[in-house]
Parts: C-alpha cells; sequence; structure tokens
C-alpha cells in the first residue's frame, strides 16, 4: 500500500473507530500511530512517541487553555449567568419573544467570558429555561432559543477553539479574537431577529412580558458591570500588546475568581469543583490534541494534504467554490461530531488547499478569515438535527421536552446561521477589519 492510500485509510480508521464510540482523542492516536508504522516502520513511530508529547504540551502557549476553562468555570460557579440574565431580561424582555431575546443576550455576554458553548447552553439553561417556561413559552422556543444562544460561547472572544486554532495554524490570537467580535454580533443580532420573527408569526409561543422601569435597569446593570470590565480588558489588552495571550487568560482568571468570591455565589466547595472540571476538561482536550497531532504527522509523511491540495487546484474552480464546499464538509460534518476534534481532524487537509487559492489577500489575512468561516460553521454543526451536541444538553436538561420540539426549535437559528456564513464569505472585511487596524 502506497504512502497516499495509508493516508486514506487513516480517515476511514477514525470514522470507523468513532462509530465504535472509541473516545475522539483514542481514535486519532491509533489511527495516526497506525499509519505512521505502516510508512515510516515500527521503530521511527516509537522515536515520535518518544518526544512528541513533551514538544507538544511543553508548550508555553498551550496554558492559555486550562487558564481560559478556569475562567469560565469560575464564572459559573460564580452565578454569574443569572446576574447577566437578569440585566438582559431587564433590557430586551419587552420585546416580542422578550425572555427568548434575553436569552439570546444573556448567552452572548456569558460567552464573553465563558469560551465554551457547551459550558454557555448548559449554565443559562437552568436560569433562563424554568423562566420562559413559567412565562407560558413554547418548548420548542425555548429550547430552541438556548441551544442556539449556546454557540454563542465559542464564537463570542475568548473562544477555545479559536486559541487552537490560532495555535495549529501559527496565527495570533490577539488577531483571530478580535476577528471573531463582528461575526459574534451578527450572530447574536440574526439570532435575536429569528426569535422575533417566531413571536410574530406564532404569538402564542412567546407571551408579551412587561416593560422593566429605568431605574430597574439601571440597577440590575451594576450587578454586570464586573464581569464586563474583565472581558473587555482580556480582549483588549491581548490585542493592544498590553501582555500575552496567556497573561491575559490568567488575568481574566484571577480576575473573574476574585469576583465570583466577593461578590458571587462561589465558595470553597464551588472553587475546588471548579479546579477539578478544569482539569478534567483540559485534559481531554489534551489527548485529542496528541491524537490529532500524531495524526498530522502521519498525514504529512502520506503527502495526501499535498496530493488533494494540487488535485483541487487542477480542477480550475473558483476559489470561492472550493471554499463554499469546502464549509459544505464542515456543515455535513457537524451534525456529528465533536466540534475540536473536526477543526482538528480537517485543518491538516483544508488549510494547504486554501492557502494554494487565490482569494486576493495575504497568508495571514486568509487564514484569519478562515478560521473564522471554520468556527461559524463548527456553530452551525452544534445545533443541526439530528446529532448537534448543544441539542442533546439542552434535551438532557429539559427532560419533559420531546427532541424532535426542539429540533423544530432551532431551524431558524440554523437559517440565520447558514444566511451569516454567506455574507462573511462574500465580504471577508467584515472578519478582517479589527485585526487590519494592526498589520
Amino acid at each position: 500500500m502506497n504512502p497516499h492510500d495509508i493516508g486514506v485509510a487513516m480517515f476511514a480508521g477514525v470514522a470507523a473507530l468513532l462509530v465504535a464510540r472509541v473516545p475522539v482523542g483514542v481514535s486519532m492516536l491509533l489511527s495516526g500511530a497506525i499509519g505512521y508504522a505502516a510508512i515510516t516502520g515500527l521503530w521511527p513511530l516509537l522515536n515520535t512517541l518518544k518526544t512528541l508529547p513533551f514538544s507538544r504540551f511543553s508548550s508555553y502557549t498551550l496554558s492559555v487553555i486550562p487558564l481560559f476553562l478556569l475562567m469560565g468555570e469560575f464564572a459559573t460557579k460564580g452565578g454569574m449567568n443569572a446576574a447577566l440574565f437578569r440585566a438582559a431580561r431587564a433590557w430586551f424582555g419587552h420585546w416580542r419573544g422578550g425572555l427568548a431575546v434575553a436569552t439570546i443576550g444573556g448567552c452572548a455576554a456569558f460567552g464573553a467570558i465563558c469560551g465554551s458553548s457547551l459550558a454557555t447552553a448548559a449554565t443559562m439553561s437552568q436560569v433562563a429555561g424554568p423562566e420562559m417556561r413559567r412565562a407560558g413559552y413554547s418548548p420548542a422556543l425555548a429550547t430552541g432559543a438556548l441551544a442556539a444562544g449556546g454557540t454563542l460561547g465559542i464564537l463570542i472572544p475568548p473562544s477555545v477553539i479559536l486559541v487552537i486554532y490560532a495555535i495549529y495554524t501559527e496565527q495570533s490570537i490577539g488577531h483571530l479574537f478580535v476577528a471573531a467580535a463582528i461575526p459574534g454580533l451578527l450572530a447574536t443580532a440574526g439570532y435575536m431577529l429569528v426569535v422575533n420573527l417566531y413571536a410574530r408569526f406564532v404569538p402564542a409561543a412567546a407571551p408579551p412580558s412587561p416593560r422593566v422601569p429605568w431605574r430597574k435597569r439601571i440597577a440590575v446593570s451594576r450587578e454586570v458591570w464586573p464581569a464586563l470590565l474583565v472581558f473587555l480588558i482580556v480582549v483588549i489588552g491581548i490585542y493592544a500588546g498590553w501582555f500575552s495571550p496567556t497573561e491575559g487568560a490568567a488575568v481574566g482568571a484571577v480576575s473573574v475568581g476574585l469576583l465570583a468570591a466577593l461578590v458571587g455565589e462561589m465558595r470553597m466547595r464551588a472553587f475546588v469543583d471548579s479546579l477539578l472540571a478544569t482539569a478534567e476538561t483540559a485534559a481531554l482536550m489534551f489527548v485529542i490534541l496528541l491524537g490529532a497531532e500524531l495524526f498530522s504527522a502521519a498525514l504529512a509523511l502520506s503527502r495526501l494534504p499535498v496530493s488533494v491540495s494540487t488535485w483541487v487546484i487542477s480542477l480550475g474552480l473558483a476559489p470561492v467554490t472550493v471554499l463554499a464546499i469546502i464549509l459544505a464538509i464542515y456543515l455535513v460534518l457537524g451534525c456529528a461530531m465533536e466540534s475540536l476534534a473536526m477543526v482538528l481532524l480537517t485543518l491538516p487537509v483544508f488549510v494547504p488547499v486554501v492557502l494554494a487559492l487565490d482569494f486576493g489577500l495575504s497568508q495571514g489575512q486568509v487564514l484569519v478569515w478562515f478560521g473564522i468561516l471554520v468556527l461559524v460553521a463548527v456553530e452551525v454543526g452544534m445545533i443541526s438535527p439530528p446529532f448537534g451536541l448543544n441539542l442533546f444538553v439542552i434535551n438532557a436538561l429539559a427532560k419533559d421536552v420531546p427532541i424532535t420540539e426542539t429540533w423544530r426549535g432551532v431551524l431558524g437559528f440554523c437559517v440565520s446561521d447558514v444566511l451569516r456564513l454567506v455574507i462573511l464569505v462574500a465580504f471577508p472585511g467584515l472578519s478582517l477589519w479589527l485585526p487590519s487596524l494592526s498589520w
């Protein structure tokens, strides 16, 4: 078997192991190890395994991942999600579908200090879900808004997936964070518009809420300014060069931890639980990273990415057409795969293809733009029926709501996501304008 065929077989092996319910990191590690040994032999594989884990995990940059995860855990355990929802409800609750709109706003604000889609969906569902159900909202709209709002956790910086993408492509984490700002605002506005349209066409699904007096709006807003200030300091500080991404993550984690202890609900037990949850999640991510590293090394030896890139160019398709095909693949894969694994599995093949195309942009601009497009496509996959992970998280928390109701409620948000993806492809400047200010 030639190296090219081995590369193809590696992808088939990962797919078969995933179907057999083998963990993602282990699947990529096994397929990568077998492929590497088949191309170079057993001893070169053992030599690589001897040095690969240390060379990857001793990277100072990787410490940003557990720090951002810890910041999100502190925010969750400190009850900041409830304060953010109360503020969003005070400002948006009187709109059509006001509680669902407030849920989207609360998810956006919580995503600014969390960085995880599943964590945002899970924590906000515990606060906003019961409120919407008590107000008479339809199960479809309530769970659909929670599932869609949760995806803002990986789009609005800081985003763990963007950090990993930046490390893999050797791009600035700060540039990617600010590049996601405008798409994140577009996502929030699009979701709010979907809720408004849903409430207009199905009024019974979203009973009106009373308008909150201005004095109360200002009062509840005072509860959330510390958390939002931390977000601004972290993101602007990284972008402006006040501190490195790792230092920014440390500043954010310590600041949110202190706020959660002083003005929030976090006590010693919650503090310990935050540390344990962070360690567990970081360990799972690092296993996936190790598997992806070996898988990528074996793929590079097979020269499959180069072959795919050469073949795509030989087709003579327009660059935008090729990009649309790649994003369509992400949308399909996102319906059945975990987001981080999907990104790490496909980047070794898709990044060389994208860099070989002429979009009239520099290589750095292409990588930043492509990273945002991939993130949005992954976001769509997390709420795409039937296997989007956010749908199952919400359904597990709202046990009395059939999963089919959640599928029905999330369709409008999926349409909004696809339209936004088209807009970002057509207008790269929406993603590149803010980073370009420092290029």
